[in-house]
């Protein structure tokens, strides 16, 4: 008995900081790449299909095909030099927030920092 069949994997390659052309909002964008593969006994063996490149909007979900030469466009623009599988975390280096001017900031509904909130039962000041 002979088990063959093709199987589709989809390695997110770069989260870019983009317009997005369904919702125009400046938005995430997760450039991922989709490579089909024939399989026997459900091992992966060879390429079936071409890759397609895909963008897709974090905020409405709207996806478009990328062709690959702006496929190296935009991995050029990210600084992306090696695409992420998921199985690492992606690399930053240092404090996310230290270019922030309002880090460190109270958020709004917060009480000032050194004055916790009055115990309950008792009314605020």
């Amino acid at each position: 008995m002979l088990i063959f069949g093709s199987s589709t994997k989809v390695l997110q390659l770069a989260m870019l900081n983009l317009l997005c052309n369904f919702c125009g909002n400046p938005s995430a964008q997760a450039l991922r790449k989709r490579v089909t593969k024939f399989t026997l006994f459900f091992i992966p063996l060879f390429p079936i299909a071409p890759a397609k490149h895909t963008l897709q909007c974090t905020f409405c979900g709207g996806t478009q095909e990328v062709s690959k030469e702006n496929v190296e466009h935009l991995l050029a623009a990210a600084g992306a030099g090696a695409p992420n599988d998921g199985n690492q975390p992606p690399a930053q280096g240092g404090n996310p927030f230290a270019g922030n001017p309002f880090a460190g900031q109270p958020q709004p509904g917060q009480p000032p920092a050194g004055q916790p909130y009055p115990p309950q039962g008792q009314p605020r000041a």
